[in-house]
């Protein structure tokens, strides 16, 4: 499962953003962004932002 804010996240990268977009629209550090998508993808066991993506959307998380 996921928290808010990395669904948040995850729900601003499906939209094809970039971590410094997402970041500047969150006002967080870039690298915030950045340990936020690793964790992302760890709890998900995706290897890339889309896999991160599909999964989450199969799971109804986004």
């Amino acid at each position: 499962m996921l928290t808010p804010r990395q669904r948040q996240i995850l729900s601003l990268a499906a939209e094809g953003r970039s971590n410094l977009a997402i970041a500047e629209e969150l006002v967080l550090s870039i690298r915030t962004v950045e340990r936020h998508m690793s964790s992302i993808l760890n709890r998900l066991g995706a290897g890339n932002r889309i896999q991160a993506v599909v999964r989450a959307k199969q799971a109804r998380w986004i």
